[in-house]
């Protein structure tokens, strides 16, 4: 007997696991998969209230008792770089952007090894091998792309070094950046802040609104980069504000600042995605 998908998304509740942000705090995560021919339609409804994609699975924190993770995205048409990042702009102008389809290869994965093992090599993702970066990469039921940055040929030869690679949901509102790692050895280039940077000049030319960060935590040094862009906005009690002064928010712990799953569920807006793109 064949069995239909059914037509609501189901919502599960990951285990609880040491968090990767904030020491001595344990996260958890609210997930659905991602399938079927609407695929897209659900991606592009969930973003827009703080969920976040990783292969075929959407998920937005839901830890017992802290709600410090929130969603981020910058107004593409209200955005101006500072000073800072337009010395990055010019330092990286040599770069050659290719935006290619989500295919994963060894260059990449060496890229993507190199910068682990300088920049997080006690993480997660730290023991992924080439098998499981191809299926980061490439198991996505939206539409993604691949940007690629290199620089200019090494001398002698015609080849241009890959320095940094972002895996790119393109959303109907707008770029999620979905992850993104670089040559760790070229610091002073700001690579991590050039490629959003980049990224909200090519949502500006392709006429979209946003582009998605994924989390800002207030509280955690790997994510305070995110809040040194201007038109931050954040996800938080269910609709986007903006950042205004990240000092007005806080990673406190409180047994009340999450809502039962149940409610969270049902506050939920869930797209009419039985009608496919």
């Amino acid at each position: 007997m064949r069995h239909a998908l059914p037509i609501a998304p189901q919502f599960y509740v990951t285990a609880p696991q040491p968090c990767p942000y904030l020491a001595g705090r344990l996260e958890r995560k609210l997930f659905t998969a991602l399938q079927g021919d609407a695929a897209g339609i659900l991606n592009d409804a969930l973003s827009k209230q703080g969920f976040r994609r990783s292969q075929n699975v959407l998920y937005r924190p839901s830890c017992a008792d802290c709600a410090a993770c929130l969603s981020a995205r910058i107004r593409v048409a209200d955005f101006t770089p500072s000073r800072s990042q337009r010395r990055t702009l010019k330092r990286n102008a040599g770069l050659r952007r290719e935006a290619t389809s989500p295919w994963a290869t060894e260059d990449q994965y060496a890229l993507f090894r190199r910068y682990l093992d300088s920049r997080h090599a006690d993480g997660g993702m730290a023991d992924m091998d080439i098998f499981e970066f191809a299926a980061m990469v490439e198991e996505t039921p939206v539409r993604s792309r691949l940007i690629e940055y290199s620089a200019d040929p090494e001398p002698g030869t015609r080849r241009r070094p890959l320095t940094a690679v972002c895996l790119t949901d393109v959303l109907d509102d707008g770029l999620s950046m979905v992850y993104s790692f670089y040559n760790p050895d070229l610091e002073r280039q700001s690579l991590g802040t050039y490629i959003i940077l980049d990224h909200i000049e090519i949502a500006r030319e392709a006429g979209l609104p946003y582009v998605y960060l994924g989390y800002w935590v207030p509280g955690s040094p790997k994510m305070g980069y995110k809040a040194s862009f201007k038109a931050l906005e954040i996800f938080k009690g269910g609709r986007w504000v903006d950042l205004g002064d990240p000092a007005d928010h806080t990673s406190e712990r409180h047994p009340l600042s999450v809502e039962p799953i149940a409610e969270q569920v049902a506050r939920i807006t869930l797209p009419d995605y039985r009608t496919p793109r």
